[in-house]
C-alpha cells in the first residue's frame, strides 16, 4: 500500500544563520563579549552553525576599533571551523576592511567566487585567443 503526497510544496526546515548584533562605539577593551557570544553560537551545543551573521548597522563611525573586533570575530569563527557575514556594513567601514586587507562576505553581495547573476563574458567574433 502506498499514500499519496499531500498536494502543494514539501515543508522544509530553512536554515537561517543567527545573527549578532554588534553596537557601538567600539572600544578596545570591548572585545570580549562579542568574541564570547560568536564562539558560543558557533559551538551551539554539539550541533553548532557554520555561518553567523553579525550586523554591524550599529557600530558606528567606522574606525580601527571596528576593524579589530571585526577581524578578531573572523579569525576565531575560521578557527572553529565557521564564517561570518556582515549586514548593512557602511561603506566606510567597507573601505576602510579592504584599505588594511581584510575580506568579509557581506549579505546580500555574491561571493567572490560567483559571478553575479545574470551576467554573462560576451566574445566578439574578431578577437584574437588568449
Amino acid at each position: 500500500m502506498s499514500s499519496a503526497r499531500p498536494p502543494g510544496l514539501p515543508v522544509v526546515d530553512a536554515m537561517t544563520p543567527p545573527v549578532l548584533v554588534l553596537r557601538g562605539p567600539v572600544t578596545r577593551d570591548g572585545v570580549r563579549e562579542p568574541c564570547d557570544v560568536l564562539r558560543a553560537l558557533l559551538d551551539g551545543g554539539g550541533g553548532g552553525c557554520r555561518v553567523v551573521v553579525c550586523d554591524v548597522a550599529g557600530l558606528g563611525p567606522p574606525g580601527l576599533a571596528a576593524v579589530n573586533l571585526l577581524a578578531r570575530l573572523q579569525l576565531l569563527a575560521r578557527r572553529t571551523g565557521g564564517r561570518i557575514r556582515l549586514r548593512d556594513p557602511d561603506p566606510a567601514l567597507c573601505v576602510l576592511l579592504d584599505l588594511v586587507g581584510l575580506s568579509f562576505e557581506v549579505e546580500g553581495q555574491p561571493e567572490q567566487r560567483e559571478e553575479p547573476l545574470g551576467v554573462e563574458e560576451a566574445v566578439e567574433s574578431g578577437d584574437p585567443p588568449v
